[in-house]
């Protein structure tokens, strides 16, 4: 049986008639704080910034398709007020949060990569303090009734495997590109997963209908 959670994002899932202006806001301080890195040539941050946004992508794509091969549910649903359900997971404002995130958390790092705090890896620790953090905002946005899990194997009783998973790689990927030790490694490394994102979105998307 499909809850209904799955069938109110359906409902609205690309409608431009939920569009709100304060979506342009939020793009606004979006070009606005990569305007200023860019400014001050900081690529590492940059990097880390659409690295993280591209991990994103990624994993709304594969939550997508998991709708679509049960017919039932994703991993996580998104409803409620919205200018945009862009994918079943995911609208425009935590598009737009998302697409700045990694630039915050790369601003955190400490300078020098190899620093152990209580002997653990700084990077480590940042990986995964940002990704608990976040999963906790998700556990509110659960509470709230916008935030919808469905598997018993994903959900607010499991959250060992969505710190990882679900988090835990957007925050590696930032933390792995802004660390690259050359411009040129870490445009490759973002520019792949950039290029992975837009290809799955692609193919899964417009070419095969599955999004």
């Amino acid at each position: 049986m499909v809850p209904e959670f799955t069938t109110e994002a359906l409902r609205v899932l690309r409608d431009p008639s939920y569009f709100s202006w304060n979506a342009i806001t939020l793009l606004g301080l979006a070009i606005y704080v990569y305007g200023v890195e860019i400014e001050k040539r900081n690529w590492s941050t940059v990097c880390a910034g659409l690295a993280f946004w591209s991990m994103d992508w990624i994993n709304e794509v594969i939550n997508g398709i998991v709708l679509h091969c049960t017919g039932t549910a994703a991993l996580w649903t998104t409803t409620g007020r919205s200018s945009l359900q862009i994918l079943i997971g995911l609208n425009l404002e935590i598009c737009l949060l998302f697409s700045f995130a990694g630039l915050a958390f790369a601003k955190t790092l400490p300078k020098n990569a190899a620093l152990r705090i209580f002997g653990i890896p700084n990077r480590i620790l940042a990986v995964l303090g940002f990704s608990i953090f976040s999963v906790i905002i998700e556990l509110y946005l659960h509470a709230t009734g916008s935030f919808h899990w469905y598997y018993s194997f994903w959900d607010e009783k499991t959250p060992w495997l969505i710190i990882p998973f679900g988090y835990g790689t957007f925050y590696a990927a930032a933390a792995w590109a802004h660390d690259l030790p050359t411009l040129r490694a870490k445009l490759k490394f973002t520019g792949t997963l950039v290029g992975t994102a837009a290809a799955l979105l692609i193919i899964f998307g417009p070419v095969l209908g599955w999004l």
